[in-house]
């Protein structure tokens, strides 16, 4: 069994636990929060052995085998050097970091501590038809990809907790733009060399005090000449709305275009309906699991995941880059 110590119990770091502690080759051995009430609480709810609100005394348990990140965004690149060089395998939630100059520590910290796994949650890529596109992609069954278009939209019901977290959020580029750019990157092959974003606060002016908007996009050119667009907005009345569509010279892949949460459709006295999904947890609910089953299984195999620290840097570099834009109006060469 992995023992696992955790912190952070946010939204995602609770979903994130209660996943661990379903596992059946992983324990959720110990839980870090500053809210020692609620600590006390979820120890108890999940069975939990051991409880800390100093991450700097969980990492010192030798009976720990690794660490899961879900704290505050500017915490995770701090905590990720601490954790490894504690000799403990790391899990850290995205963004890797909140500056690039964060991003460029914990690459230090992964490459001082080579021997540890390090994993970054990029967990669309285990959704399952993201997957089953980049098999297509690399089967060359739509030719070369010259276009690949992203939407991420978060619902209006949720606004209140986007303005709570926006100051210390990094922007809507990094909180919420970096799935759709490490997607792009991935099915494209190639890096962004050129990006012009625009975008501005339609209904939630607050967003401005922190050089942000509520719907921001961005165009961007690849180093192979494709090309990028993306969409993310804060105020979808609908619900939680994430498509994508991959555009080959022999045939398109479109994922979600009509956002549904499952094949029912519901025939009453308002018309035809499909539901969709609220959030992203239910939307990418296996995605989430199975990226926490691919982290254990690299830690108990000894072997290094897919997604590596640059490419949490190299993303962190790209939505940097499209908040420049979208603050200066220009396009912005990287």
């Amino acid at each position: 069994m992995i023992k696992i110590g955790h912190i952070g119990l946010g939204r995602m770091g609770l979903f994130h636990a209660e996943n661990i502690s379903q596992m059946n080759d992983a324990e959720l051995f110990a839980l870090c929060d500053l809210d020692e009430e609620k600590l006390a609480k979820e120890a108890k709810r999940l069975n939990v052995k051991k409880t800390y609100t100093d991450f700097d005394e969980m990492i010192k348990d030798d009976e720990i085998d690794a660490i899961t990140i879900t704290s505050p965004s500017h915490l995770h690149t701090e905590q990720i050097s601490k954790a490894l060089k504690a000799g403990k395998h790391v899990f850290s939630e995205k963004p890797l970091g909140t500056t690039v100059e964060q991003c460029k520590l914990a690459e230090k910290a992964v490459e001082e501590n080579p021997d540890q796994v390090f994993m970054l949650g990029f967990m669309r890529r285990f959704d399952k038809s993201y997957q089953y596109a980049k098999k297509a992609i690399e089967a060359g069954k739509i030719g070369k990809v010259y276009m690949v278009r992203s939407y991420s939209q978060d619902p209006t019901a949720k606004i209140e907790g986007a303005i709570a977290f926006g100051p210390h959020s990094g922007g809507e580029f990094l909180d919420m733009c970096v799935h759709d750019i490490d997607l792009m990157r991935w099915f494209i092959g190639s890096e962004p060399k050129k990006v012009w974003a625009i975008g501005g606060c339609y209904a939630y002016p607050e967003f401005a005090d922190w050089n942000d908007g509520d719907n921001v996009s961005a165009l961007m050119k690849f180093e192979n000449d494709a090309m990028g667009f993306l969409f993310a907005g804060r105020t979808a009345p609908h619900g939680y709305n994430v498509e994508t569509e991959i555009m080959g010279t022999e045939g398109i892949i479109r994922i979600g275009s009509v956002p549904q949460k499952n094949l029912v459709e519901i025939l009453d006295s308002t018309g035809i309906r499909k539901e969709i999904s609220q959030d992203f947890i239910e939307r990418f609910s296996d995605s989430f699991k199975d990226e926490m089953k691919e982290f254990i299984s690299c830690v108990k195999e000894g072997r290094k995941p897919e997604i590596t620290v640059y490419d949490g840097t190299a993303v962190s570099e790209i939505a940097y880059k499209c908040k420049e834009s979208f603050e200066s109006g220009e396009l912005v060469e990287l």
